[in-house]
């Protein structure tokens, strides 16, 4: 354990409602506090998704994400800001056609995944690498897309950050990198527990560790009631570690998180207990693969 380990919070994601827990940050202003308390509190990244302050339904609108941006910038520029490009990719098949698109499709062009992240060049943009069942749900990233928007990703200087939810996802993952389409040296985030994805178990989490390639960065995550403890198991392994709102909107049992900061909070403890010391921006540049 010579290293620090990083902590990357997850904000608000696309699924969490303020009807579940208010404190759920949803407007660009929200989105921004909340990821400047998170920083304050020891995550060294921050995960950003966008949301529409109308309804809160998640948004693509590179106007929301630039008004983020630009205010967590405005007062912090050490965090590193890592944009999702996981939206654009939901098929739901129509009832009649089931090859039309149905009522909550978004499935979209790889260029329009990936717009925010070529006008604000982040230092990491997620590349949600295969495609599953996700709920009720079917999440579409062909090999083709990928390779577009991992293109789309080095263009804009953003590192992918390569999201697996299954070791299938790992073996494409390889490959791009094998093709040229991702640089090393890679950076993986192990998401675990999203339904009909590898469960939050430590016999999966070991089994997707164990498949990464060497020399390869890495992060895991589980959700809901296992955020905390794959904190723990997660760091074990020489893993970083992610929390957040978009992953899990408790405290502990019974208890609604107050924020994101809190979350952020809990992490830093069970990390400091057990012998691990905490990444700064700065160090966590050179430990997710950053180039210099």
């Amino acid at each position: 354990m010579t290293d620090a380990v990083v902590i990357t919070c997850a904000l608000t994601g696309a699924f969490g409602t303020r009807a579940r827990n208010p404190a759920l940050p949803v407007t660009p202003a929200e989105i921004a506090a909340s990821a400047l308390e998170a920083a304050r509190a020891g995550a060294a990244v921050v995960h950003i998704h966008v949301r529409d302050p109308q309804t809160e339904a998640p948004s693509m609108d590179p106007a929301l994400y630039r008004e983020v941006v630009e205010r967590i910038r405005a007062e912090n520029r050490e965090v590193l800001l890592n944009l999702t490009c996981g939206a654009g990719a939901r098929f739901v098949p129509g009832e009649a056609d089931p090859r039309q698109a149905g009522p909550g499709s978004t499935l979209t062009t790889p260029a329009a995944r990936v717009a925010h992240v070529a006008e604000l060049r982040p230092d990491f943009a997620s590349l949600d690498v295969g495609s599953m069942n996700f709920g009720e749900h079917v999440f579409v990233n062909t090999p083709a897309h990928l390779r577009q928007m991992a293109q789309a990703m080095r263009a804009a200087g953003a590192k992918p950050e390569i999201e697996v939810f299954d070791l299938g996802h790992i073996e494409l993952a390889r490959r791009l990198i094998a093709e040229g389409h991702i640089d090393a040296p890679p950076l993986f985030q192990i998401c675990l527990g999203i339904p009909h994805g590898a469960p939050a178990t430590p016999q999966a989490l070991m089994a997707m560790q164990a498949a990464l390639p060497p020399g390869a960065h890495w992060s895991g995550f589980g959700i809901s009631r296992m955020q905390f403890p794959m904190v723990a198991m997660v760091a074990a392994l020489g893993g970083h570690v992610r929390v957040g709102m978009e992953d899990n909107l408790y405290l502990s049992a019974g208890e609604l998180t107050p924020g994101n900061g809190a979350l952020v909070e809990r992490a830093v403890k069970i990390l400091e207990l057990t012998g691990h010391r905490i990444a700064s921006p700065d160090q966590a540049r050179g430990l997710l693969g950053l180039a210099a």
